[in-house]
């Protein structure tokens, strides 16, 4: 199964501050830097559905960013 994003929208307050965080972040690196706070680690999610594998994040704007593999 290919990679690919789903989704998203994105407001910001510091373009500069905002750019490096998901310049990092879409990069796909296996760090939790950018300034990123983490709000749940990786786990399954089967109160969403069956397959569903997520980790959420905080950018520096208070945003909440999660990433998904969905294997449904």
């Amino acid at each position: 199964m290919e990679a690919v994003i789903d989704h998203f929208g994105i407001n910001c307050s510091d373009w500069a501050k905002s750019k490096e965080f998901y310049d990092g972040v879409l990069g796909f690196t296996r760090q939790m830097g950018f300034g990123a706070e983490s709000l749940h680690a990786p786990r399954p999610w089967p109160e969403y559905h069956p397959g569903y594998y997520g980790a959420f994040v905080r950018d520096p704007d208070g945003n909440n960013i999660e990433a998904v593999f969905d294997g449904a």
